[in-house]
């Protein structure tokens, strides 16, 4: 077996097969020199300057699997009929079963200047943003997104005068609504970050940005927070069934060619509690379906079930959501004494949950979203 990808979805569809299969051949190719890290620190804790391990496991870790890790090549395409995996070199990786986990590249800042501004995608992308941040005493943030919001913070909890930029009058507005968006305002305010939106970055200068109200912002380190999209270019280019730039696939994580599975980020499954297609792009559910892959594909097919969920960092405040990331028809705001719950709901069903401090509403909702339980008047 062959997984393209070494993100949790690759790994965990590496890890499921060799489980399953002691004897046959498995390698995992990644155009990522490093080894395998875990990306939700990089925006939280890596990036504030504390202390955090995020390899996912050691060389031994491998070793003991006998999981071989290619590094630092790119996958150009993927030949269908002689099952092989071709890479931007001209080398040729046969398989017999293939799960593509490419994962997400970020969307380019098309402004002029972009060049100025710096990711965060990467461990790489981590330590340089971390090391400009050494130096740094202003920074802007462009992008109002979950990644966003936690570069925001750190920076700002580092002492540097950090101010975001989105096109949107507060933080994640289209994503969870008008009171998500005001309480994530203000608890970025908390840690410091000056917020401004709408507004809209027209170029990136060396000490800072120009607005499009010809307002200008300093900033001594830019960091472009503009968000990302699946990687579907090997499917597309094997005419692999995608939707949406995503790879559809079913409960099982199988694509529409045979013996080719995709899971994480790129990947539109079939979830079988919502009882449609459901895209994410979190790290839990990445391993999630990873792993399903890898039965899968192993011959031991199970299907995609859970409720998908994430938790977002935003100073020492820790937002928790969970729900199925579609379209909402109603929200009912909860404000607590040191938190906030907002019930999203479609069809009279509650349909996601995003909470502060409200651990047992978050429990709840993996319940309520997984079974369809209408909602009550």
């Amino acid at each position: 077996m062959i997984a393209v990808g070494s993100g949790p979805a690759g790994l965990s569809a590496a890890a499921a097969f060799r489980a399953r299969h002691p004897e046959l051949r498995v390698q995992i190719l990644t155009a990522d020199p490093a080894m395998p890290y875990a990306k939700p620190p990089l925006s939280k804790e890596f990036l504030c300057g504390r202390d955090h391990h995020v390899d996912l496991h050691t060389p031994d870790w491998f070793d003991r699997r006998r999981l071989e890790l290619v590094r630092g090549i790119t996958v150009d395409h993927v030949d269908l009929d002689a099952r092989e995996v071709i890479t931007r070199g001209g080398r040729r990786y046969p398989y017999w079963n293939l799960v593509l986990a490419p994962g997400a590249i970020p969307v380019p800042l098309d402004v002029p200047g972009a060049e100025n501004a710096l990711q965060l995608r990467s461990l790489a992308d981590a330590v340089t943003i971390r090391m400009a941040a050494l130096q740094a005493r202003s920074a802007v943030v462009i992008g109002g997104g979950l990644i966003g919001c936690e570069a925001a913070a750190c920076l700002a909890g580092s002492g540097i005068a950090t101010t975001m930029v989105a096109g949107e009058p507060v933080p994640l507005q289209r994503r969870f609504g008008l009171d998500a968006g005001e309480r994530i305002a203000k608890l970025l305010s908390d840690c410091g970050v000056r917020f401004i939106g709408p507004a809209r970055v027209v170029e990136v200068r060396d000490d800072g940005v120009t607005l499009d109200d010809g307002g200008c912002l300093d900033g001594d380190l830019v960091v472009a927070a503009t968000g990302v999209r699946p990687d579907a270019r090997l499917a597309e280019s094997a005419d692999i069934r995608t939707e949406g730039g995503r790879i559809v696939v079913d409960a099982h994580m199988h694509t529409s060619a045979p013996n080719v599975f995709a899971a994480g980020d790129v990947a539109l499954a079939h979830n079988i509690a919502a009882g449609r297609r459901i895209p994410t792009e979190h790290w839990r559910d990445a391993a999630d379906q990873g792993e399903i892959a890898g039965a899968s594909a192993a011959g031991y097919p199970t299907a995609w079930g859970k409720v998908p969920g994430f938790h977002c960092a935003i100073g020492e405040a820790r937002l928790k959501y969970r729900g199925w990331g579609i379209g909402y028809e109603h929200t009912r705001l909860v404000d607590h004494r040191d938190g906030f719950t907002i019930w999203y709901e479609a069809s009279g069903e509650v349909v996601g949950v995003l909470s502060l401090n409200a651990d047992d509403d978050y429990r709840l909702a993996a319940e309520l979203v997984g079974t369809h339980v209408p909602v009550s008047d």
